[in-house]
């Protein structure tokens, strides 16, 4: 199958493999984040870092929309399920992360709340016209990627003047979270996480393109390779990292050519434009409050927006004391460092959204073996 067999030829995996070794400086360390979910489960379930030398650490970045999505968005995802004539529409993931009280949209559809499991917003788009005398409420989660199609549902609701239908908006922006990483407190320290470079998200960037990254590179002289999803585009982007590394260059590199171009995709991007504005600040699990970092309805969709239609509560709420999603999220702590992974949080119990998401670190780490190892894992 073109584009994708050929990106898990084990005999080019080895390859790289052995380019990389070459690469890698003995009297170094190459510590690597690769921002995106995705990317974390292609380097678990390929056994990635079993390939690469000690001295190469691969750091687990917060681009997994569902994980970085804090306590009281989901409390407030569950108040709205719990108005009278309200149906709740959401993808799957969401379903089980816990919320105060380890309540879950789950649960509450247990409770007799009418919550659905859609694949998209056209899923919730037909819902309302089928169901004229329901509130139908599309749950709106994710970066730059799935936020065109809420735009288009957004518009087709206002064409069709579907009273009926409304989004509660959390899409977040991938490039002030990078930011937000690198100004951090602990970026550099000694505990913290010292990163020398990034692995650029793949769906992401198809939509902002690799000019958004340029300024990590220029101003914070930090290397970054977009990279495919496939095992193959990350050992490529590995390699080109770290001969950025060695060379003392930092420069937005592109592996994904076959998707990514510098301007990305200008229609979705307009469309973004035309039915979203940039929120003040909006609260991320493990990152705090980050200014302009995520987005809200413009006032011409005001009428669908559920938030205006609905006096939706937005208390702040801490996250479990024992849970180490957040830190993980930031790549100061990896799973098997949480002391609840495996024990007391396992995707039969999560007790973190990191452990829920098909995206999250410690899903990745359970579910292809990483955390047989835990006690094995390489610090350099």
């Amino acid at each position: 199958m073109k584009y994708i067999d050929e990106f898990r030829d084990g005999a080019l995996a080895k390859g790289l493999a052995r380019a990389i070794a070459a690469e890698a400086d003995p009297a170094r360390s190459y510590r690597l984040m690769e921002f995106c979910g995705g990317h974390t489960h292609a380097i678990s379930r390929y056994g990635l870092e079993d390939l690469l030398p000690p001295n190469v650490r691969m750091i687990h970045g917060p681009g997994c929309p569902v994980c970085v999505l804090p306590i009281a968005r989901i409390d407030a995802a569950i108040w709205l399920a719990r108005q009278d004539g309200v149906t709740l529409c959401t993808y799957g993931d969401m379903m089980r992360i816990p919320a105060s009280g380890r309540i879950s949209l789950l649960k509450a559809k247990a409770e007799g709340c009418d919550v659905r499991m859609v694949q998209s917003t056209m899923d919730a788009l037909a819902l309302a016209r089928r169901h004229p005398e329901r509130q139908i409420v599309f749950f709106a989660i994710g970066f730059e990627t799935t936020t065109p199609p809420t735009a288009v549902a957004l518009k087709q609701a206002q064409a069709q003047g579907l009273g009926n239908f409304s989004v509660f908006c959390n899409h977040v922006l991938t490039p002030p979270a990078i930011a937000a990483i690198l100004d951090s407190p602990e970026a550099g320290s000694e505990n913290g996480v010292r990163l020398d470079g990034f692995i650029g998200p793949a769906h992401v960037s198809t939509v902002i393109g690799s000019r958004p990254y340029e300024p990590f590179a220029d101003g914070y002289r930090k290397p970054v390779a977009i990279a495919g999803f496939e095992p193959l585009d990350v050992m490529q982007a590995i390699l080109m990292l770290m001969r950025q590394i060695n060379d003392g260059r930092h420069a937005v590199e592109n592996e994904f050519i076959r998707a990514v171009t510098r301007e990305g995709n200008a229609k979705a991007q307009a469309l973004m434009a035309e039915v979203f504005r940039l929120r003040d600040t909006f609260e991320w699990r493990g990152l705090g409050l980050l200014p302009r970092s995520a987005l809200a309805i413009r006032d011409a969709f005001a009428p669908w927006d559920a938030e205006r239609r609905w006096d939706v509560p937005d208390q702040p709420v801490a996250d479990n004391k024992a849970c180490e999603c957040g830190a993980i999220l930031r790549g100061v702590k990896r799973p098997a460092e949480c002391k609840l992974f495996g024990t007391a949080c396992t995707p039969d119990n999560p007790m973190g959204s990191c452990m829920v998401s098909a995206e999250g670190a410690c899903a990745a780490h359970w579910t292809y073996g990483r955390f047989r190892t835990a006690g094995k894992e390489r610090r350099p």
